[in-house]
């Protein structure tokens, strides 16, 4: 368990000591800036793909996708019919039919971060181990994906699980479904539960109180989640793409 929390920190720490060791670290840091700025504006609507490709794979549908137009949502809509260019995120899935399964939801929820696992991890492993300033860019964006997800995406997916636990445990068919504190913006769904917290299906001192234990139950299911595909990340670049262990890693100093 120490080593699953500490494998990304450990690995961000490798790979800015190899920017550190550099000839020229000041010119090594501005190439990552660049490479990094560079995928985000690839990567936010690529993600946002993922979510439609994952939600119409397991078997939901699609009616609408939000893309900012600096990221490209204009042109993709050209394209793409439920693509609309604009709305309040960088790119959101605003329309889509799970068809009542939790099990659609949650791959509609993971499925970008299948390159993380895939790509994103082992590129930062390997940066950790040689010095590349494009690729580690690249992995800061693609790689830690998980984590500056975690008032998003990786949130929903620890409120599907938990309120649905919560259901599945309860003794009457006609328990609420708590669906209302499912979001995949943390921030905004706090501000809604504190100051208007019946539009959230919750009333009551019970009721508010049982909410709020559920939220954050939810967040912390969601970081264990973000570590997990981290974890996921780390077992693809050692199976797959035979990247040990870096020799001196902190995570296996004593």
């Amino acid at each position: 368990m120490r080593t699953l929390l500490r494998q990304p920190f450990d690995d961000l720490a490798s790979c800015l000591t190899r920017l550190a060791e550099s000839p020229r670290p000041l010119r090594a840091m501005c190439v990552v800036l660049v490479a990094l700025v560079a995928t985000w504006f690839v990567y936010v609507p690529v993600h946002e793909l993922l979510h439609v490709l994952g939600c119409v794979t397991c078997g939901g549908a699609v009616s609408e996708l939000e893309i900012a137009p600096q990221y490209g949502g204009a042109l993709l809509a050209r394209w793409f019919p439920f693509v609309v260019s604009g709305g309040d995120y960088a790119g959101r899935l605003s329309g889509f039919d799970t068809r009542g399964s939790d099990l659609i939801y949650l791959a509609t929820d993971f499925a970008p971060f299948l390159l993380s696992v895939l790509i994103g991890v082992p590129l930062l492993r390997m940066c950790a181990k040689r010095r590349r300033p494009v690729l580690f860019g690249v992995a800061i964006v693609v790689g830690l994906a998980p984590f500056y997800n975690l008032i998003g995406d990786y949130y929903e997916m620890g409120s599907i699980i938990t309120t649905r636990t919560v259901t599945l445990l309860g003794s009457s068919a006609d328990q609420v479904a708590f669906e209302g504190i499912r979001s995949d913006d943390v921030f905004k769904l706090i501000g809604t539960f504190c100051l208007r917290p019946s539009e959230l299906g919750l009333n009551g001192a019970a009721g508010i109180a049982l909410g709020a234990a559920l939220i954050l139950t939810s967040i912390v299911v969601g970081v264990v989640l973000a570590f997990l595909t981290y974890y996921l990340g780390d077992r693809t670049a050692r199976v797959f793409y035979r990247m040990p262990r870096v020799p001196g890693h902190p995570s296996q100093r004593s």
